[in-house]
């Protein structure tokens, strides 16, 4: 099994901008049938095309998604797969003083071996006419890489560099000067590599990702893990029609987090991890059977902790899975699974930006989680994909607004001091979940998707869990036309409303302190954010693209006091070569 690759920072998937600039075949949501195998360049090499590889997580790309700035739309503008030209540079500009620059290069060393960059720059001045303090926000990306395929296996390896800088701009609860500094800056740099091997004999696939992460307030953090597949797939066993599969998963994690604002909390894990499994397979059906054990050594310390805590703790975790082929019509599947995440700063920016830069950082265990559903081909057209499932979890991991760090009257604040950040919170409990997806490509040209996702907490300590909506869904589409010169790209957001809690002040003039009162039930609302994007080649070499975000003005918060940008138009010019 392959851990799949992901970007150190991003926000909530609707505000967003990801640029297509993956060079390796995407998985899409709804598996394809498994006969099929992508063919890039020489990979795989015979052998491997005639008895495909069935991988349970996707290929880790060649390059990381860019993000860009926390108040953006998506960039959901398609790719013409036709171009010839792989090589180009784009440039656009666009309202809120939006300004982007995007290349992408490779060269070719020899048959066998290619190097290249991405480099990503957006900026924007943010909201000028809904906050008089700073809401500027820009981003810039390098990610270097090379892709290398041998007679024996595909070999990837890419080092990044990214910087997103920002400001808490999300006040409400106070009216600081429109010169306050509300500076955040987040900076990043990773190398990860990934080895697949063509057989599945023995070594099957490896993988080493490291990242280490600075801010504006002197945290620092590094994560790091390895995991190794070793299998031997397709033995015979002594039942008629059946083969099987055995695998073994090895590997660590570590995660080392310190901060220096107000509590400086410090962590380290370590996880050791023995993932065996075995395969029964008949046609198109199977029995996997396997378990999860993890080693978990961990300190803590902050500064009103006089010692520090270390714990060492071993888990077991069940692991199966059977699906019934019964007809590509219909194929049920039914399981259960568990495992420790770990929590990191940097994930926790990936969900949530405007977190004060001082955390407390446990794993979540899922004790276990049971599940079961349907998929299947319709017909050629129609993929579908629907799940229900039931888990148990430890540490559920959701963010708390904070108010202010000091109830001194004062308004000369650091920039987190305003009300206007937030920080991880845990809870024990259960989570019920329903889950079904869709695509429909009614065209040769024309490719349709949607999406939802419907989650319930049920928590030991608290009634509703915070800034976590219960439903989300998604649709989109691409529209190719004019003899490919023409893409068309739609993609709509639908969020249910949300949890949080929130504060306000009153002033004491004889004390000189700020009283403070929360709503622990504020509800923010939900919202639908909609998005279109064009591109056309005039030319071999030349091309204009448009993007639309967020096209009926939906005024909505990301988290309490963040709004977002409303309507949004980026238009330019790209240059393939």
């Amino acid at each position: 099994m392959v851990l799949s690759s992901a970007a150190l920072f991003s926000q909530i998937k609707e505000e967003k901008l990801i640029l297509d600039k993956k060079r390796e075949p995407e998985v899409k949501k709804i598996e394809k049938k498994k006969t099929s195998v992508e063919t890039i360049k020489n990979y795989p090499p015979e052998e491997k095309s005639q008895n495909p590889v069935q991988y349970q997580i996707t290929n880790v790309p060649a390059l990381s998604d860019f993000q860009t700035s926390t108040i953006q739309g998506e960039d959901i503008t398609p790719k013409i797969e036709a171009d010839q030209y792989q090589n180009y540079a784009r440039f656009g500009m666009g309202n809120y003083g939006k300004v982007l620059l995007d290349g992408y290069a490779t060269y070719q060393l020899n048959p066998q071996t290619e190097i290249g960059l991405d480099a990503h720059v957006l900026s924007t001045h943010g909201l000028k006419n809904e906050y008089p303090w700073n809401s500027r926000s820009s981003q810039a990306d390098l990610s270097a890489f090379m892709n290398a395929y041998t007679n024996s296996g595909k070999i990837n390896v890419t080092a990044g560099f990214g910087s997103q800088d920002y400001n808490y701009y999300g006040i409400y609860a106070l009216e600081p000067a429109p010169d306050a500094v509300l500076k955040q800056q987040v900076q990043n740099f990773s190398l990860n590599g990934f080895y697949d091997h063509y057989s599945n004999k023995i070594l099957n696939s490896a993988q080493v990702k490291t990242g280490i992460l600075n801010d504006h307030f002197n945290a620092k953090e590094s994560v790091a893990s390895v995991k190794v597949n070793l299998s031997q797939h397709e033995m015979k066993f002594p039942l008629p029609d059946v083969t099987l599969n055995a695998d073994l998963g090895v590997g660590f994690e570590s995660v080392n987090s310190r901060f220096d604002l107000l509590e400086q909390h410090e962590s380290n894990y370590f996880e050791g991890i023995l993932e065996p499994k075995i395969t029964f397979f008949r046609g198109k059906s199977y029995l996997m059977i396997g378990s999860g054990f993890s080693f978990l050594g961990a300190e803590q310390n902050n500064n009103l902790l006089t010692d520090r805590l270390k714990e060492n703790k071993t888990y077991w975790f069940p692991k199966a899975e059977v699906l019934f082929a019964s007809s590509p019509l219909a194929n049920l599947y039914l399981g259960v699974d568990g495992g420790l995440q770990h929590n990191s700063y940097t994930e926790m920016l990936q969900r949530n930006p405007f977190l004060v830069s001082d955390q407390e950082v446990l794993p979540t265990e899922t004790k276990y989680r049971l599940y079961f559903g349907i998929k299947g081909d319709v017909n050629e057209h129609v993929k579908y994909d629907v799940s229900a499932g039931f888990s148990e979890v430890r540490n559920i991991m959701f963010f708390k607004a904070n108010g202010l760090f000091d109830h001194i009257n004062t308004l000369n604040r650091s920039a987190y001091n305003y009300a206007n950040t937030f920080s991880a919170v845990y809870d024990n409990g259960s989570v019920n979940e329903v889950k079904a997806s869709v695509q429909y490509f009614p065209l040769q040209n024309l490719s349709l998707n949607a999406a939802m996702n419907y989650n319930f907490y049920r928590l030991d300590n608290q009634d509703k869990i915070y800034n976590i909506p219960e439903f989300n869904a998604e649709f989109g589409g691409q529209y190719r036309l004019l003899d490919q010169k023409l893409l068309l790209g739609f993609k709509a957001f639908f969020i249910s409303e949300r949890t949080t809690n929130s504060f306000s002040y009153t002033e004491d003039p004889i004390a000189g302190i700020f009283i403070p009162e929360e709503n622990t039930a504020e509800r923010l609302s939900g919202y639908a954010d909609f998005n279109l994007s064009a591109e056309y080649k005039f030319h071999k070499n030349f091309s204009v693209f448009a993007i639309g975000n967020n096209l009926t003005n939906a005024q909505y918060q990301s988290y309490k006091g963040y709004k977002v940008l409303g309507a949004q138009v980026l238009a330019g010019v790209k240059v393939s070569f």
